[in-house]
């Protein structure tokens, strides 16, 4: 558990200088997406190791079964514990349904990690759970899903989340995956799949010792859905990729998308609004970049109508060390999601220099609307009008000139060094007991804020220093 202390009101560059800790911490990041389609939670996972254990740490990867990149496997100060899973059609990852969870959780509590970071609900993300209430552990969840937005995408999964919160919540001296499985098998309601994954959401994040947040879009989230819980924004980190040449050039406008294609990202909408586009100017053109060979069939249907008639480009899945030729070919970056907590593609893009045209208002961390982006209303007359909005504005050297300097001014603040030292930071404070300053949000003037007499510190005694 963890209690709200009145005694700091320190700014957050008081704790600035990273803690020099008594001994290696092992850190147990339990996820449920680590492939194998790429995301931006799987990279946002991967940097995050990266830094713990450049830090001197020790990592305790906890996930799916699943194929996909894994650069840190090998590390002497790495384990991984994998379990069986099944792949979610569609979702571009793997479940794990509790094979072997029983086996696990005996093993970790055996030998407990320092601090239990928790990304995102799921199966694993409650295997986790168990595991910090047993072993009386400091618990972190990053919010990194908007999953009421989810839900009507992936509703099928809610009773099966459901019933392990209920489980979690009822047999949590002795959690066992088999009384889950008698209480999942309810038909699932797309229009309860909303509310089931809000209650059991509220209860997770009041749960937490620390609920960190990638935005202050989902912080303010998180809040609605549990006024009590300790939230501190901490975006996911972020560097420009490699400078390539760009592709080949196109004769006209490029608007460029990059990231997964599926239904909540809103591509239909995008290629709905950059129809009407070519209306105005025929010779631009959209490019998306991802697999769209996996989305299912209505909109991969749509996706290839567009690509055979309609001036859409579909390179496929790009290698992410290759992607920096994509961004550098395009003249605006158009996002049509309203799902989305950071995206990491608007910071790889905004590095690249790049202007937005976005749907989501919300998202503010490299956008500055009149500056480097305009906004738009979620359909697609709007849509379309500020493509052409940007296409036009960029005509002017001046602005084009302005919009680039501010996209890469913005995504400099974020770097994964910066976001990763700061993760870091949070993991030693909790493991010693130290309070942790919470913040009411970095934007719109990008300063970091402190709830007025409000930090969060671990109640659990801090295991003695080995040397």
């Amino acid at each position: 558990g963890a209690e709200i202390s009145d005694e700091d009101n320190s700014d957050i560059s008081d704790v600035s200088d990273p803690l020099t800790p008594a001994r290696p911490l092992t850190i147990a990041e339990f996820t449920d997406n680590y492939g194998p389609a790429h995301s931006g939670l799987l990279y946002a996972v991967q940097f995050l190791e990266e830094q713990v254990l450049a830090a001197g740490h020790k990592v305790l990867l906890v996930a799916p079964e699943a194929k996909g990149p894994n650069p840190h496997a090998g590390n002497p100060n790495r384990r991984e514990i994998r379990l069986p899973s099944v792949p979610i059609p569609g979702a571009g990852i793997r479940l794990s349904m509790g094979q072997d969870f029983d086996y696990r959780l005996a093993q970790m509590v055996a030998n407990p990690p320092d601090v239990i970071h928790i990304h995102g609900l799921g199966s694993i993300g409650l295997l986790g759970m168990w595991v910090a209430e047993r072993t009386n552990r400091p618990m972190v969840i990053t919010w990194h899903t908007d999953l009421e937005a989810y839900a009507d995408h992936y509703w099928h999964l809610v009773p099966l989340l459901n019933a392990a919160y209920k489980v979690y919540k009822l047999h949590m001296d002795k959690p066992s995956w088999a009384q889950i499985k008698k209480t999942r098998f309810k038909r699932p309601r797309r229009g309860g799949a909303q509310v089931d994954l809000l209650e059991l959401s509220a209860n997770m994040l009041t749960d937490a010792d620390l609920v960190t947040t990638p935005s202050d879009k989902t912080a303010k989230r998180v809040l609605e859905i549990a006024p009590n819980a300790k939230v501190r924004v901490v975006p996911n980190g972020t560097d420009a990729l490699p400078e390539l040449p760009p592709i080949s050039k196109h004769r006209g406008p490029r608007l460029l998308y990059v990231g997964r294609i599926s239904l909540e990202k809103g591509i239909g909408l995008m290629l709905d609004a950059f129809e009407l586009v070519r209306d105005q100017i025929p010779n631009a053109e959209l490019m998306i970049v991802g697999d769209w060979k996996s989305t299912p069939p209505k909109l991969r249907r749509k996706l290839q109508r567009a690509s055979r008639f309609g001036g859409v480009k579909l390179p496929g899945q790009v290698p992410r060390e290759k992607l920096g030729a994509y961004y550098a070919s395009g003249d605006a970056f158009v996002f049509a999601s309203l799902t989305d907590t950071q995206a990491l593609v608007l910071h790889e893009a905004a590095h690249a220099g790049l202007p937005f045209v976005m749907v989501d208002h919300e998202l503010r961390l490299v956008i500055d609307p009149g500056v480097n982006a305009v906004l738009a209303r979620p359909n697609a007359v709007s849509l379309a009008g500020a493509m052409i909005g940007m296409i036009n504005a960029l005509e002017d050297p001046e602005f084009a000139a302005r919009a680039r300097a501010r996209s890469q001014e913005m995504a400099a603040q974020w770097t994964i060094a910066n976001q990763s030292e700061e993760f870091v930071r949070i993991y030693e404070q909790l493991a010693a007991g130290e309070t942790v300053p919470l913040t009411e949000g970095l934007c719109p003037d990008y300063g970091r804020k402190i709830f007025p007499n409000r930090t969060v510190t671990a109640s659990f005694d801090p295991p003695p220093s080995q040397g």
